[in-house]
């Protein structure tokens, strides 16, 4: 079911008139409203009627994270603040975290762009969703749920955790949607048959996943174990949440909401925009958003865009699934955590040296897992059991706390950490995605 045929079956000609139109409307609204955007496209020499058409977009400046970090917590809402009527902020912490702020006509894009992403799944107003995205400042669970009222589809709320009630809901109420990241899929999946359900006995038909990197070979993981089509989803809490591309029943790249968020591919050294079908960092536009707009936001993502004709009749861009990231950032159980604020945290734990190195996982339940080895100070180091637990518990409670997640710590002795002469390898990815 194609959930906006205007929008999602738009001729390349009236998408790039649209495209102009709103380009030359939001560039007008931050220039006049958010003294960030105000500075910036004057410091470029430009001034919002030098942007006529969707290709003149390449004269404005990108905007990057450290700039929506330093204007925190309402430096670029272009709304009075009484129009705004929701928050969000970015699900990982990084000290400062991204906010995003959303008026009532935001609201009404993000529910359409997340009805769109759920009609991709097969989703209708008969269907019940089980939205097990994690509800808060995060945006998943938020964004689901506007999309599945949209549709007017039964929506079970039922948040992120509490793995055999989930299997439990989901049996009884009928659940034939489900909601998650990919890793969590999996761990239900595995729990499941610890409870004695069979998933091919339940009503589940799809899952619309994402929040954290999958591989296609983790999709067919997923198919077979909950008798289901898996659908790939992305969003970014920067541009509005979930709902800014998706995979229609073909899944063959995620068709992006070009209407709402305009994509360029750059190439990341050197900010030179890339043809169509070129491998580069995606950088987005918001084309409606009003109450935190942003123009040529660098996501840090690598992927590629391509147009071609889709057998599901959606003649909307394309992106190609990512590739990764051209930054350090990892992405937990859908959490972003930066190795610099592991060592931020170890560093004002005494008893420890600033060397460690972070190991990541997949666990036997699917679900990503981080160990961090940490150097003790030789003055510290004992072989006094009691002592080194204590600090090994210090640290675990540490990270718990101020990053949010879950880490096993490994004490190593004065030493034990390898040095490098160059750059250190802090990060040792072992999962296979």
């Amino acid at each position: 079911m194609i959930w906006n045929p205007g929008a999602e079956q738009a001729s390349l000609k009236d998408m790039r008139y649209h495209q102009s139109e709103s380009l030359k409307r939001i560039v007008e609204l931050v220039y006049n409203r958010v003294p960030f955007y105000n500075n910036k496209i004057n410091k470029a020499n430009i001034k919002p009627e030098d942007i006529e058409t969707i290709e003149d977009i390449q004269k404005i400046p990108f905007t990057t994270k450290i700039e929506l970090r330093d204007t925190y917590p309402y430096g670029l809402v272009a709304a009075n603040m009484e129009e705004i009527i929701e928050l969000h902020a970015s699900s990982g912490t990084t000290g400062t975290p991204i906010v995003d702020a959303y008026t009532e006509k935001d609201i009404d894009i993000w529910s359409d762009s997340m009805a769109r992403t759920l009609s991709m799944a097969g989703a209708t107003r008969k269907d019940v969703i089980q939205n097990a995205f994690g509800y808060g400042l995060f945006t998943g669970g938020f964004g689901v749920h506007y999309g599945a009222r949209r549709i007017g589809a039964h929506i079970v709320p039922i948040s992120a955790g509490n793995t055999q009630r989930q299997i439990s809901v989901m049996r009884d109420f009928g659940a034939t949607i489900l909601t998650c990241t990919p890793s969590y899929s999996l761990y239900l999946a595995e729990t499941a048959k610890e409870m004695g359900i069979d998933f091919s006995k339940l009503k589940l038909k799809a899952g619309c996943f994402g929040a954290e990197p999958w591989s296609n070979d983790m999709r067919a993981e997923i198919e077979e174990k909950l008798n289901i089509t898996a659908h790939d989803i992305y969003g970014l809490t920067e541009i509005i949440g979930p709902g800014v591309a998706a995979e229609c029943e073909a899944k063959n790249g995620l068709h992006i909401n070009e209407d709402y968020f305009f994509p360029e591919i750059i190439n990341p050294d050197t900010g030179e925009v890339l043809p169509e079908g070129e491998k580069g960092e995606l950088v987005f536009t918001t084309l409606t958003r009003t109450g935190t707009p942003l123009l040529r936001y660098r996501t840090r993502d690598i992927t590629y865009l391509f147009r071609e004709k889709c057998s599901c009749g959606r003649t909307n861009i394309k992106m190609h699934r990512l590739y990764g990231r051209n930054d350090d950032m990892m992405i937990i159980r859908g959490v972003n955590v930066f190795p610099s604020q592991i060592e931020e945290v170890l560093i004002q734990i005494e008893g420890t040296e600033p060397h460690y190195q972070i190991i990541l996982s997949r666990g036997e339940n699917h679900l990503d897992e981080i160990d961090i080895e940490v150097e003790v100070m030789e003055s510290f180091f004992s072989d006094e059991t009691r002592k080194m637990e204590d600090l090994r518990k210090k640290i675990s409670d540490a990270v718990k706390s101020r990053l949010g997640i879950n880490a096993r710590i490994k004490l190593v002795e004065p030493k034990g950490i390898v040095r490098s002469e160059g750059k250190a390898k802090r990060v040792v990815d072992k999962r296979k995605i």
